[in-house]
């Protein structure tokens, strides 16, 4: 906090020589830099030279000197003080209210950013920034809202559950809504395209294979071979199979059956495809 100095902070009458840079950098409580600068500038020069050539403040000078440090620790700018110092036209209070609605907008970016720092914290620790009852509203009835802290207990040390954290952090409802309303209508249309027998390799296949990736890269970027392992798992767990198979019966293999057939016209080999 500044505040208005009075007459006990100003240098004493009896020091006639006047005060030297360092004396009154001491007694201000600034670097002997700025006041070499803001001589430089023409800001606040001392009125007194030694024979020897050392400058001297005067007790005038210092009274300067403390309405600059005033005015600079409200946050005005040295040209600012300038005028406010030595331009009668410049209306002093104008300028403090002009410094204090900028303040205010500081303040206000600053419990912004505040506000998305909670939210990045909440997010790294735990994953969905939902509610218990928003969890089950938005992914359905058989959502364990337990999930979340299970996957960050199991993947919190790696690149992707940072990468779903900072996609977290900026979501809400309405766009976990969106996602899992995406992910509803990818079930669907992987479905419907084994039930019309839609076969692996195919192209239909190939573009199902490319649109779940782009659906699941809401959580975090799915590389092919990432997405081979993903294959593997919807087959292998017991949950995702669960999942998969309650769509339609044997969709988890049909699917992970499409996903290698992709990875394999891309280059990749799904059986030394690893995560990255």
């Amino acid at each position: 906090m500044w505040t208005v100095p009075d007459a006990t902070d100003a240098p004493d009458t009896q020091d006639a020589d006047g005060l030297t840079v360092g004396q009154v950098a001491a007694r201000l409580g600034v670097t002997v830099r700025a006041l070499h600068h803001w001589d430089e500038i023409g800001l606040a020069r001392p009125s007194l030279r030694t024979a020897a050539g050392y400058r001297l403040y005067t007790a005038g000078d210092v009274e300067r000197l403390h309405r600059i440090v005033v005015y600079r620790e409200t946050g005005l700018g040295l040209e600012r003080i300038r005028a406010v110092l030595d331009d009668t036209a410049e209306d002093a209070t104008a300028a403090l209210r002009a410094q204090r609605a900028r303040v205010d907008e500081q303040i206000a970016r600053l419990e912004r950013l505040g506000t998305g720092l909670d939210r990045m914290i909440d997010a790294h620790e735990r994953g969905l920034l939902l509610t218990a009852a928003q969890q089950a509203e938005i992914f359905g009835p058989d959502w364990n809202p337990r999930w979340p802290a299970e996957a960050r207990a199991r993947y919190g040390d790696t690149t992707q559950w940072r990468q779903f954290a900072e996609r977290s952090a900026a979501r809400g409802p309405e766009e976990w809504q969106a996602i899992a309303d995406a992910v509803a209508a990818l079930d669907r249309a992987l479905a419907a395209a084994m039930d019309a027998g839609v076969d692996p390799g195919s192209p239909e296949a190939h573009r199902l294979v490319d649109h779940h990736r782009e659906v699941f890269s809401a959580y975090f970027p799915l590389t092919r071979a990432m997405q081979v392992c993903l294959g593997r798992l919807y087959e292998s767990d017991p949950g995702y199979r669960a999942h998969y198979d309650g769509v339609r019966p044997g969709l988890a293999t049909w699917f992970r059956r499409c996903v290698d057939a992709a990875a394999r016209a891309h280059g990749i080999d799904p059986d030394t495809a690893t995560w990255e």
